[in-house]
């Protein structure tokens, strides 16, 4: 196991580490089925960019009033979850180096309960940022299909409500899910919360793609096509293709990884599958990433408040 471990509760389901392993492990073959030994030095390296990237858009949306805005609140608070995403994982690591290399002495129970800890922030921290990926959606197709209507809708009073019971839901659900993590009910609805957010995003870009693509015909119906009108079009589809991607191929084995324990626990290909736990894991601090960068950065406000927070011009 490696050293940073976080969630490593849903590593794999109980009745396979109980005697299941050896069988699995003999039936699927040798080569593949070892996993990847990732350092934890990667860990370490992408949580830090991760937690700088993040805390650079927090303290940007704060700094400029112009970005006090709803849509900027739940970007903020994307940024947040991820950076909280980021420094569980660093805590994690910290805390089984410190451990394993004897500078820190605790006593087994105290150790148990501190992990109990840091796994609750790390699923606290996965389910927010799940969550406010789907808010931002949502309030993207209120821009975009209610553009005059949209201030008395998303009001700063209800994108405050909606932000803390995205936190308060977020804090419950991991409380329960390190509590009843052996039961299978609970990964089902953590899963799907998964598949529930995955088809809202899909439906709702994949809205707005097709009304860009209206409004692009109609235009050229009634002129000659403009190229940059074509090119903006194209921009867009290319945009929602990397938001869907991005957010499937970092989420996805993951949450897959869940289906398995619940649906194959003991299968051969499934016990080779929950070796490469730490490869999902990995997918997901890059998520945290990511987000900044398509969520936060292609804004030209936000970029230029950025350069002042970097140079100091406060």
């Amino acid at each position: 196991m490696s050293a940073l471990a976080p969630l490593r509760l849903l590593r794999e389901p109980s009745n396979a580490s109980e005697g299941n392993q050896s069988n699995a492990t003999l039936g699927a073959g040798s080569g593949w089925c070892q996993g990847l030994d990732i350092p934890n030095e990667l860990f370490l390296a992408l949580g830090l960019v991760s937690l700088v990237e993040n805390l650079l858009v927090v303290a940007a949306i704060l700094k400029n009033r112009n970005l006090h805005s709803p849509t900027y609140y739940f970007i903020c608070c994307l940024a947040v979850s991820d950076m909280l995403v980021s420094i569980s994982n660093l805590a994690e690591m910290l805390f089984m180096l410190l451990l394993e290399h004897g500078v820190l002495v605790m006593r087994p129970s105290i150790v148990r309960h501190m992990d109990s800890v840091i796994d609750m922030l790390i699923c606290s921290s996965v389910v927010s940022s799940l969550s406010f990926l789907g808010v931002i959606a949502v309030d993207r197709y209120i821009t975009i299909f209610y553009a005059l209507r949209y201030h008395s809708i998303m009001t700063l009073q209800r994108a405050v409500v909606t932000m803390a019971s995205v936190w308060l839901a977020s804090t419950i659900s991991s409380t329960v899910l390190i509590t009843y993590y052996r039961s299978n009910t609970i990964l089902l609805c953590l899963i799907g919360f998964f598949l529930f957010m995955l088809v809202l995003m899909l439906v709702l870009y994949i809205h707005m793609l097709a009304l860009a693509r209206h409004h692009l015909h109609s235009i050229s119906s009634q002129q000659k096509p403009p190229t940059a009108q074509r090119g903006g079009s194209l921009k867009g589809a290319v945009t929602l293709t990397i938001l869907l991607g991005v957010f499937f191929i970092c989420w996805g084995p993951f949450f897959f990884h869940l289906i398995l324990i619940v649906t194959c626990p003991t299968n051969p290909f499934c016990t080779c599958f929950f070796s490469y736990f730490s490869l999902f894991l990995i997918l997901i601090i890059c998520n945290s990433v990511i987000d900044p960068l398509i969520y936060a950065f292609r804004s030209q406000e936000l970029r230029r408040t950025l350069r002042e927070v970097v140079t100091c011009s406060w």
